[in-house]
């Protein structure tokens, strides 16, 4: 009598060995927020996105459990600084959304018809701009001091990097970074994603 044949189970196509590698490296140096599961229960990097074209770099034959390096190129600082809690980056992320939020009233487009002077009714800023604009401002002054604030400003709002501040400064990069964590547990607190310390 012939055997019968086992239905074959669907096997997972292998990951590409670059992106193998890129997620492995996510995952040891703590940045396994941006990895995505796929249909077979993978972790994955999200494919389209600007992380996912991110190159991580190791030294050390590439394994950061034995002392190599990790170095990242054009990353968002709220992201590359892998000391920050996930509370932390969150607040950052919000205080970000506001400031761009506020600055929108600029960006709408205007119709040639439309009279200079403003002659139609209900025109001016929108209401969600001026929201954005008031909750950031409620943000920054919850802030406290002039150099947390600066220096949160420059990390969530323009972008600019830890050592970039230090520089500009003439401070330390763990005095910068570390202005910068108390910045971001301030706005945790006033946003209310964390009891006070």
């Amino acid at each position: 009598m012939p055997k019968k044949a086992k239905a074959a189970k669907a096997q997972a196509p292998k990951l590409p060995k670059g992106e193998a590698e890129q997620v492995r490296i996510r995952r040891e140096v703590g940045h396994d927020f941006v990895l995505k599961d796929d249909a077979f229960g993978r972790k994955r990097l999200a494919a389209g996105t600007a992380e996912a074209r991110r190159v991580y770099e190791v030294s050390n034959d590439g394994y950061t459990s034995t002392g190599g390096i990790v170095r990242v190129r054009n990353v968002d600082p709220l992201l590359g600084i892998t000391s920050l809690s996930r509370q932390q980056r969150e607040a950052g992320q919000r205080y970000r959304e506001d400031f761009q939020c506020s600055q929108q009233a600029g960006v709408k487009p205007m119709r040639w018809s439309e009279r200079v002077d403003g002659g139609r009714q209900g025109g001016g800023i929108a209401d969600s701009v001026l929201d954005a604009g008031r909750a950031h401002a409620a943000a920054t002054r919850a802030l406290g001091h002039w150099e947390v604030a600066a220096v949160v400003r420059q990390v969530c709002c323009a972008g600019g990097s830890i050592k970039s501040l230090a520089e500009q400064t003439g401070e330390g990069r763990d005095v910068v970074t570390k202005l910068l964590k108390v910045g971001l547990d301030l706005l945790a607190v006033h946003y209310g994603m964390m009891m006070g310390r």
